[in-house]
């Protein structure tokens, strides 16, 4: 009888341990900085993790299904992350939380819940702006509220990791929507951009991160960059961002990557992507 309470016990805690919201922190002494999960050091292996059965397109959502299809989904998903030794995925918003919580107390995932921070276009006043204006009022509001709505949320999930603002937006400020393009060879109308509509951008990121960060005190916030554009203006107005978060396609070596986010930005880097374009494969 003993025994049986005793394992009812420690099974009590274990469903109680992974019913609670984790607490991630950045954490930074002598030996560098670690990501710490519950009071443990915590490498991400991570995977960028997203569901379009055959025949469907980009207007296509796993979370509008009914709960018996996303359960089979994920089921069959998870498990072949899980096999990978995948511990982190990486989604975009619309998820609800009970997934979030699903993944992560049958397959010890968690999540990487990524707000495109209007690197795509908004809707603003009922029209869609397809590159979005960081200067303007309206879209400053519209963000910030937007980001505090998702912190509000999701603050309390179990299984939850951080929260990622943006992919690689600083590109987006050259491009005219999601398709990638060529970026001009100018150095001076590069710069110009940095300062004109780059600065407005990462400064609203950091104003995003601090307001995140006064309603929800466990859970990080990085960016996403695109490789190390704009590092610069990064160092002076993101300083609340904890994690550097970056889109790097070098081919077979990151370079001085790391060396300059240390010495430059003094932030952790976590790759959100990485590989090599068509030319270096």
């Amino acid at each position: 009888m003993k025994n049986i309470c005793l394992v009812l016990y420690f099974s009590l805690m274990a469903f109680i341990a992974r019913s609670q919201a984790d607490q991630v922190s950045v954490v930074q002494d002598a030996s560098g900085i670690k990501l710490m999960v519950n009071g443990e050091a915590f490498m991400i292996n991570g995977m960028n993790w997203d569901y379009f059965p055959i025949g469907t397109n980009y207007s296509y959502s796993l979370w509008n299904q009914s709960d018996d299809v996303i359960a089979a989904a994920l089921d069959y998903e998870m498990s072949l992350l899980k096999n990978m030794g995948v511990n982190t995925i990486r989604m975009y918003t619309g998820v609800q939380p009970k997934w979030i919580r699903y993944i992560y107390e049958n397959y010890g995932i968690y999540t990487m819940l990524n707000h495109s921070f209007g690197r795509y276009g908004l809707t603003i006043d009922g029209a869609w702006v397809a590159v979005t204006d960081y200067r303007n009022k309206k879209t400053k509001d519209l963000l910030m509220s937007e980001v505090t709505k998702l912190v509000e949320e999701y603050k309390n999930t179990p299984g939850l990791l951080l929260f990622l603002l943006g992919n690689e937006n600083n590109y987006g400020l050259f491009w005219a929507g999601a398709e990638t393009e060529d970026f001009p060879d100018d150095e001076e109308r590069i710069n110009f951009i940095g300062e004109s509509r780059g600065r407005p951008m990462y400064k609203l990121m950091n104003e995003a991160a601090v307001k995140m960060k006064s309603i929800d005190g466990n859970h990080p916030v990085a960016i996403c960059n695109g490789d190390l554009l704009f590092s610069e203006i990064i160092a002076e107005e993101c300083k609340d961002v904890d994690i550097y978060g970056v889109n790097m396609y070098r081919g077979v070596s990151f370079g001085d990557a790391f060396q300059r986010v240390k010495d430059e930005l003094n932030m952790p880097i976590m790759f959100t992507e990485f590989g090599a374009d068509a030319y270096n494969a």
